[in-house]
Formats: C-alpha cells, structure tokens, sequence
C-alpha cells in the first residue's frame, strides 16, 4: 500500500466503525448529552459528518476558509439515514480529491491556517482529520457508557 491508499483506508474503516456505533445508539437517546455545554448524540454526528466538509474546503484553500457558508447552517435535525444522506455527497467528493493526490502532494502542500497558528502538510492535515472523527467516537463510547446503553463491537 502507499500513502494515499492507506489514508484512504484509514477514512473509510474510521467511517465504517462510526456509523456502525451510531446506528447502534436507540434514537430515543439522540437528543442526550452530558451537560449543558456538551453536543448531544445527534448533534455530535452531525459535527463529524460538517466538519470533515470544513476541513476539504480548507485544504482547497490550502488554509483559508474565507467566508465558509456550511450546507448543514439552519437545517433541522431529523434522524441519523437523514444526516448520512446529507453528507453522502461531500463524503464522496472528499474521498475523490484524495484519491486525486500523489506522495508528493502529501508532502509539499502545505495547509496554513494562520488564524489559529497552524502549519501542517497535507498528509499530516489529513491524518488529523480522521482522528478529529476517531476522537468523537470515543466520546460517543463514553456518553452510552453513562447513559448505560449497550455499545455496539466496533472492534471486528
């Protein structure tokens, strides 16, 4: 395998894990959360599934967000099939513009997100998105812990 296979890799399986967590979670616990200043359930998935939007539009801009409108900005929360679907089409257009890159891209192209100090290469860019995912999982782990709900083997 070469990078971009196994970065490929690592999106898709840390993907898979979490839709499988989340759709093990009962729907009538989507609207929990810890405390007042946390996500709840459902409103973590959605940061995940916005937030991978967020950062390929920064990495288009190699680290300007400039004036960044989400598609998700004033739309209701429904159900989970709903949130997937929404984001389907920005997941597959992030996947491809991996897909579209070669070793050297991950090397020399470089994200500067100046507003929050921030200098990274791209293959180290993209690494941090999929932990910014694998992180909320964990999280998500630890709330159905608390709540006491039965957390679905994600380790297969």
């Amino acid at each position: 395998m070469n990078s971009i296979e196994i970065i490929l890799l690592n999106c898709t399986e840390t993907r898979r894990r979490s839709i499988k967590l989340w759709k093990g979670i009962p729907e009538e616990y989507f609207d929990w959360k810890p405390d007042k200043n946390a996500f709840s359930i459902i409103e973590m998935i959605r940061h995940v599934l916005e937030t991978e939007h967020l950062f390929h539009k920064i990495i288009d801009n190699r680290g300007n967000l400039g004036d960044y409108h989400s598609p998700w900005q004033g739309m209701k929360y429904v159900d989970l099939e709903f949130e997937l679907e929404l984001a389907m089409n920005y997941r597959n257009n992030f996947l491809d513009m991996i897909e579209g890159l070669t070793e050297t891209d991950l090397e020399n192209i470089r994200i500067e997100r100046t507003e929050v100090g921030q200098s990274k290469k791209l293959g180290d860019y993209l690494n941090r998105i999929v932990f910014h995912e694998a992180v909320h999982m964990g999280q998500m782990l630890d709330y159905l812990r608390t709540l006491g709900v039965k957390r679905p083997k994600i380790w297969d």
